[in-house]
């Protein structure tokens, strides 16, 4: 009978290791883990707001309209998104989640900005330190992002195709949401030249030195054709 068992079970783990179920389950764990760095990485920066704000206000408090907004943006990030990974599993809350992170993103840079008026609190070094820090996180949130971006593509690659779409449902691994590019329409469209009305070249409308006036400037006029001479008989 317990032979029966540990043949059955084998038999189980094949089938389910032929039908993907062994690859859903480690790429869905990769890409917990790659959000979880994301949310790690975002929570870096909101951590650093507070003492931010408090530096700027030292030297720009009458900038109330833009310190309210990199707060109030801030506060939006802790309270209104809980960064569990069943977020992964809903794309409405996702793309709330990331609207929230842009908005914040904006709020700093307007927030810095500002600061390139006063040159005191440029020169702060509480202020720079921060600003470093800042910087230095900002790089971190794109590394983490596009390293979850790889992991859910390799996951959704998995998941849709056959046999693992069937195993995906039985199971319910669901296909996760990416990050997107803001104003991505904008963004694809091609850029627009303008170099403005053209201007003539050095020298076009005038004569040529030694030009007598009035002379011809433009291309030699072809010779007159010649009277044509009798020939004699």
């Amino acid at each position: 009978m317990r032979a029966r068992s540990l043949v059955f079970v084998a038999l189980a783990v094949l089938a389910l290791s032929g039908c993907g179920y062994n690859s859903l389950q480690q790429q869905d764990e990769t890409v917990k883990a790659s959000w979880s760095e994301v949310v790690n990485q975002y929570q870096r920066r909101a951590d650093l707001i507070p003492n931010l704000v408090q530096v700027v206000k030292g030297y720009a408090n009458q900038e109330q309209q833009v310190l309210i907004g990199v707060t109030e943006a801030r506060a939006k990030q802790a309270g209104s998104i809980q960064l569990t990974p069943e977020l992964l599993n809903n794309p409405d809350a996702f793309a709330k989640f990331q609207a929230v992170q842009a908005q914040l993103g904006a709020s700093l840079k307007s927030l810095f900005a500002v600061a390139e008026a006063y040159p005191d609190l440029k020169s702060n070094e509480n202020f720079r330190d921060l600003q470093v820090q800042l910087e230095g996180t900002e790089n971190r949130i794109t590394y983490a992002r596009q390293k979850y971006i790889e992991a859910v593509q390799g996951f959704n690659t998995t998941a849709r195709a056959l046999p693992n779409l069937l195993t995906a449902k039985l199971f319910d691994f669901q296909v996760k949401p990416s990050f997107t590019v803001a104003n991505e329409p904008t963004i694809a469209a091609p850029p627009t030249v303008d170099f403005g009305p053209e201007s003539p070249p050095a020298g076009a409308g005038s004569p040529p030195t030694g030009a007598a006036p009035g002379a011809a400037t433009g291309p030699a006029a072809a010779p007159a054709p010649s009277a044509p001479q009798s020939t004699p008989k």
